[in-house]
Order: structure tokens, then sequence, then C-alpha cells
């Protein structure tokens, strides 16, 4: 399943610590936002590992779950910076 992550991390210590997490996991498209393709179980693994280096009181994690169909419909403009990668997923 595609699941988009996006964070906003008040600490730049913890901050470090939850892009190097999401980079083991997916695709950066934005500073803070990272598409993730990842089976149910991989993904409960990867959101546990997130909540257990936020503060709850002061950060914030969301994750945007889309489904395969919705995923095919996923439009995009303009080009991606020179440090990432193109991706290409078959359904």
């Amino acid at each position: 399943m595609l699941t988009i992550i996006a964070y906003d991390i008040t600490d730049p210590k913890r901050l470090a610590k939850i892009a190097k997490i999401c980079e083991d996991y997916g695709v950066r498209v934005q500073y803070s936002v990272f598409e993730c393709r990842l089976e149910a179980d991989r993904f409960e693994n990867f959101w546990l590992e997130l909540q257990c280096e936020i503060d709850p009181d002061e950060d914030r994690l969301v994750a945007y779950k889309i489904c395969a169909a919705c995923a095919r419909q996923i439009e995009t403009a303009g080009c991606m910076a020179n440090n990432e990668k193109a991706v290409a997923y078959i359904f």
C-alpha cells in the first residue's frame, strides 16, 4: 500500500532521526514528506519506530494511506531535485 508520511518535528535532533528512519522506508518527495510502499506489517514496524522518536506534546506525524486505485491516479508536475532519484512502481 502507498502511504504518504508527513511530519512536523520541533527539535533538530529528533528531526534528523525521523528523516533517517523515513529514508530507510521510503522516498522523499518534499522536505518533510515521504512516499512509502509497504506491506501492512512492515508499515506497523515503521510507524512504531517513528512514534518512539517523537515528543507527542511538540511533534506531529501523519500517515495518509492511499488505496491502489487512487495511487494509480496520482499526478505530478515539475522536476525533482538533483539529489532525488526517480522511482517507478508497477501495479
